[in-house]
């Protein structure tokens, strides 16, 4: 709640309600939509609705500090510099992040390939609920099986962290 309290940005919502003229009774959670105009309404002059007939209404005001913003971008080109000049093989990281640009866009290739042929979609639509099913019953259903799971997860870390 503090930390909320210090930051530079704030939202204030106001929330106004008005009484409707009628006393109806909703069943649906959403409001009430205004009352519809006749055309003869429209076609003479346009008659706004008072704030008696409104149902409620909701003001949001959000502002922010240009200041700490420009710090915060500050701190990060400063940030991003220091790692940059403290890589040591910087070819092969430009060549990582090409690569990465170039299999990101192959892959987008690929599915507009297989999205454009009819019926294959929905079948890997069909194959992607079965698989999620499967790994819902398998892995999460039971207890045993997301104790299985969570070890699984943790021996994969160690071996990824190298601590293995």
């Amino acid at each position: 709640m503090a930390a909320a309290a210090s930051t530079s940005m704030a939202a204030t919502a106001v929330s106004l309600h008005c009484l409707p003229t009628k006393t109806t009774v909703h069943s649906s959670p959403l409001p009430c939509l205004p009352p519809r105009f006749s055309s003869s309404a429209f076609s003479t002059s346009f008659r706004p609705i008072s704030e008696s007939r409104r149902s409620s209404c909701l003001l949001v005001k959000a502002s922010s500090s240009d200041e700490t913003s420009a710090v915060d971008a500050n701190e990060l080109l400063t940030d991003l510099k220091e790692k940059w000049d403290a890589v040591e093989n910087k070819s092969t990281v430009l060549l990582y992040g090409v690569g990465a640009i170039l299999a990101t866009w192959l892959a987008s290739i690929i599915v507009g390939a297989v999205n454009s042929v009819p019926l294959l979609p929905k079948i890997m639509e069909l194959v992607g609920l079965g698989y999620t099913g499967w790994f819902v019953y398998r892995y999460l259903l039971f207890k045993s099986s997301r104790k299985e799971l969570a070890e699984d997860i943790e021996v994969l870390k160690k071996k990824i962290a190298g601590t293995e």
